[in-house]
């Protein structure tokens, strides 16, 4: 296969493995990219016989690579780290390969706890069925040593989201419902689809002013958002789409992505809200959008 052919069959998986481990999109892009600059200088690529297992542990070395020279950064980062957003368009390959995981922003703040190698190894065996074998020519462990740390990474994320049991048309109803009341300052409305106890987590990477800790009760999430609204006194978008395979909310300011809203739920209301506002985070979705 030529390398254009490789890249057409492998990008797809090479992204969504790379995003997964790093939570960020544009860290994921540069991986890829270099990984196929590197094949490209390869004399004689077609002496490797798993090409899949080669490119795979290729990203996976660079996605732990970059965790470790981004470790300080994340050791001193302002506020609360979310991973950046990803929005579903019909077409990018890579975004659409990743909606089909159903990869939601909770599940991603669950993977992030875990270590290098357990996420790593975890990633392999539950989102993409990799036999430990394979995983092991990966990680550079026994296939042993890989279902070892799968079981401990599987137990650590007992308390993964659970899938909702609403459809796709419901959850993007309520998200419209929440969007509609808040323009029309009715917090009753808002009510209706928030539980009482619902939480807030924001990510402004102290590039932006917004909540450093989350915010506990619908009251006070209701409040920060009229507070918001308040002040949006520039002309704005609100688009509804898929952000990380659940209905979400892309606030568009002066022609630029502002505000990603995602949003996690339980007993038929909206049990979390995580709000991206951290301009660098967004950069990405200001060029494609």
């Amino acid at each position: 296969m030529e390398t254009e052919q490789l890249y057409e069959a492998y990008q797809p998986l090479l992204f969504s493995l790379a995003y997964r481990i790093l939570g960020s999109v544009m860290d994921a892009e540069d991986i890829v990219q270099d990984v196929f600059i590197l094949l490209n200088n390869i004399e004689d690529p077609q002496s490797i016989e798993n090409m899949k297992a080669y490119l795979c542990k290729m990203a996976t070395n660079r996605s732990i690579d970059k965790l470790r020279s981004a470790a300080h950064k994340r050791n001193v980062y302002v506020g609360m780290w979310l991973p950046e957003p990803i929005v579903e368009e019909s077409d990018e390959p890579s975004k659409s390969f990743i909606m089909k995981e159903s990869l939601s922003t909770a599940y991603l703040l669950l993977l992030q706890q875990l270590s290098e190698v357990e996420r790593i190894v975890f990633i392999l065996r539950e989102v993409f069925s990799y036999e430990y074998e394979e995983i092991a020519s990966i990680v550079d462990k026994s296939s042993v040593n890989c279902r070892k740390i799968f079981q401990r990474a599987r137990k650590s994320m007992l308390e993964k989201p659970k899938q909702s049991k609403l459809s796709t048309e419901k959850m993007a109803s309520y998200v419209e419902k929440f969007v509609s009341s808040l323009q029309c300052g009715d917090a009753e409305g808002m009510l209706e689809v928030l539980k009482t106890d619902a939480i807030l987590k924001a990510d402004g990477g102290g590039k932006v002013t917004t909540a450093i800790n989350p915010i506990y009760s619908a009251d006070r999430i209701i409040r920060l958002f009229f507070g918001i609204a308040q002040r949006l006194t520039e002309e704005y978008t609100v688009d509804f789409k898929m952000v990380n395979g659940i209905p979400g909310v892309i606030v568009t300011i002066n022609n630029k992505v502002t505000y990603v809203l995602s949003f996690v739920f339980e007993d038929e209301k909206i049990s979390n809200i995580y709000m991206m506002v951290n301009p660098e985070k967004l950069m990405h979705l200001n060029v494609k959008i």
